[in-house]
């Protein structure tokens, strides 16, 4: 394929780090994507030529800088083609996201007896908010299973739905495994008995395009810092006349409409979510980190990252000694694993002298760890920036680290 590499790792400037005096290969994407340089040429020009607060100003700062706020908006709700920029919710990340679905969405329609279906595989973020619901309504938390692949044992998540099942919150890419889970199969299934659904989609949004219409999904979340934005900034994609029945998560200011000592009334959507200041420059910023990878299109993006993933795990298939953690069929690029006798702490220690950074730990997937009973993993993870030359180094380092430790 005809994929502009070269130019791509030029767009990023902190690839051309040396870590240790060696050069940064950056392997810990599923963690957070570094920035290119039109992410952060966005953030410093708003902060130099049009910073003010938005929405209520008439004077030209704040006009300018509510017109960049929304423009983003509008990217995001293009980039998941969302029905209406209404849809939209600006949150601090995937996790507040979560927790706003739980408190507002949940609390209305969740009580005892309930139950709340997730998977085996998910992020924390995807666990705690849904236990805590529990608690305070006295539903139930069910887990559906997975194999040793890492994949969603799918007879078992359908013999899960019945009449107490009230919500559906599974991950669309796992963080841990990079299983791809058939979303679109089990919102069907889940729509079928009527019971709405929330798609995790933290960690596929960057590797892949994303159609909530498509899904037809009724919540779907993410991270701005996963999918080449800033930190801090998050979506909340729901369906219009759901966000429109649900309370509001947090009140302030921009969430209001009238305020009195004895009443207040809430603004329209998207806003009645959106109390106080927002991150006005991570917003544009995560606009501009849309726009970028617009311009390189995310078929060509999965299509190089599927080459790459390929690439990096048959070479892992021939060190003696390492063993892959999660082999689904459907998978993203993250490569899991651990080496015989060497715990992953030391692995990610080791690597980093060679100037690698993988991420090396439980990756806020602590159910997933004791299913293949492991303290943790090693996990390399791959973005549209990483080469097979860095694979190659990333293997050197292993091969060098089993030399090391006999």
């Amino acid at each position: 394929m005809n994929y502009p590499i070269e130019h791509i790792r030029a767009d990023f400037p902190i690839l051309a780090e040396k870590i240790r005096n060696k050069p940064l290969v950056y392997l810990d994407n599923a963690a957070s994507c570094q920035k290119p340089n039109a992410v952060i040429d966005s953030i410093s020009h708003l902060y130099r030529h049009d910073y003010a607060n938005i929405h209520r100003g008439v004077h030209t700062l704040s006009v300018r800088a509510t017109d960049k706020f929304e423009a983003a908006r509008e990217k995001v709700r293009a980039f998941i083609n969302a029905t209406s920029d209404k849809e939209i919710i600006f949150v601090r990340g995937a996790t507040e996201a979560i927790n706003l679905i739980a408190q507002t969405y949940g609390k209305a329609h969740i009580k005892a007896g309930d139950e709340i279906v997730i998977t085996a595989m998910e992020h924390h973020s995807n666990i705690v908010p849904w236990q805590m619901l529990c608690e305070q309504t006295g539903a139930v938390l069910k887990v559906a299973p997975m194999n040793m692949q890492g994949e969603l044992i799918y007879d078992t998540f359908e013999a899960l739905l019945n009449d107490k099942t009230r919500l559906v919150a599974v991950v669309h890419m796992s963080n841990a495994l990079g299983t791809i889970n058939p979303v679109k199969k089990m919102t069907d299934l889940a729509h079928s008995k009527g019971i709405p659904v929330m798609l995790d989609g933290a960690q596929a949004i960057p590797h892949m395009a994303v159609d909530v219409q498509a899904l037809d999904c009724d919540f779907y979340v993410f991270s701005g810092h996963k999918l080449y934005g800033p930190s801090g900034i998050g979506v909340l994609y729901g369906k219009q006349a759901l966000l429109e029945a649900m309370p509001p998560y947090q009140g302030g200011g921009d969430m209001i409409r009238t305020v009195s000592f004895e009443q207040s009334t809430y603004a329209g959507l998207p806003h009645k979510f959106e109390a106080g200041t927002p991150a006005i420059a991570d917003v544009v910023g995560l606009g501009a980190a849309i726009d970028y990878l617009n311009g390189i299109g995310m078929a060509a993006i999965a299509e190089y990252e599927a080459q790459l993933l390929d690439y990096a795990t048959e070479q892992a298939r021939q060190i003696k000694g390492l063993r892959i953690i999660g082999e689904a069929e459907e998978k993203g690029a993250i490569l899991s694993f651990v080496l015989d006798h060497i715990h992953p702490h030391d692995i990610g220690t080791m690597l980093d002298s060679l100037g690698i950074a993988i991420r090396a730990g439980h990756h806020c997937a602590m159910p997933v760890m004791d299913f293949y009973q492991v303290p943790a993993t090693a996990r390399a993870s791959f973005a549209m920036y990483n080469t097979q030359e860095e694979v190659d180094v990333l293997m050197g380092g292993i091969k060098e680290l089993i030399k090391i430790f006999g």
